[in-house]
């Protein structure tokens, strides 16, 4: 990865972060897919093949706290209804190291491009793989800026029983890199509390605006 998104990313996930100055850098898309909006402690991330021009213009008219404004629903919406796009949610935004060694739970590999779990990752993400547990699947792909990123499904079941912790913990050994990144919505606690049990720490939030 060498696009200035991905430098920012790589430098967040060694603990090296942008000046906490109040300050916004707008960057051109890693891809035609991806855009959005990272937000980070004092200071935010716009990738967008907007005109930087004009998204400067609509953050300094966004009202409210300056060091929120890119996550403001002003911008935001403006934003989307500027490039056509779509989004779901603010996530938080994580990262975890990656670990040696084989997964400590039994996992077999989903190879049917036609498994829903399967299919739906492969919208949002590149070279896909899901495994399952028989009580949960972890699915590792290239995401944003080309990053690994995992998430991670129980069966309702299987809940409460440590398998999510174990199946988080699991991608740390599955991707074929450094780290390994994850979101996971603020409100869902049990999503967050789980993998920041597995290891993830917080690096910040992030808007993902969709396509079509």
């Amino acid at each position: 990865m060498s696009d200035a998104l991905a430098e920012i990313l790589n430098a967040a996930a060694l603990g090296r972060f942008p000046p906490p100055d109040g300050s916004t850098t707008v960057v051109r898309q890693p891809d035609a897919r991806d855009a959005g909006v990272l937000a980070l402690t004092a200071h935010s991330v716009v990738f967008t093949d907007e005109d930087p021009q004009w998204v400067r213009a609509v953050l300094a008219a966004t009202p409210g706290d300056p060091l929120c404004t890119t996550m403001n629903p002003y911008f935001l919406n403006a934003l989307l209804a500027r490039s056509g796009r779509h989004m779901n949610t603010i996530d938080l935004l994580t990262v975890a190291d990656a670990l040696p060694g084989e997964p400590d739970i039994a996992l077999r590999e989903i190879e049917d491009p036609e498994h829903p779990r399967v299919a739906r990752a492969m919208k949002y993400r590149d070279e896909v793989r899901v495994w399952s547990a028989g009580n949960g699947v972890v699915i590792l792909g290239r995401g944003v800026a080309g990053r690994w990123e995992t998430a991670i499904e129980v069966d309702e079941e299987a809940r409460g029983r440590g398998v999510g912790v174990q199946l988080a913990r699991a991608a740390r050994h599955l991707v074929p890199d450094s780290v390994v990144w994850a979101q996971q919505s603020p409100g869902n606690a049990r999503s967050v509390r789980t993998f920041q049990k597995a290891g993830f720490r917080p690096v910040g939030s992030e808007a993902l605006m969709i396509a079509g």
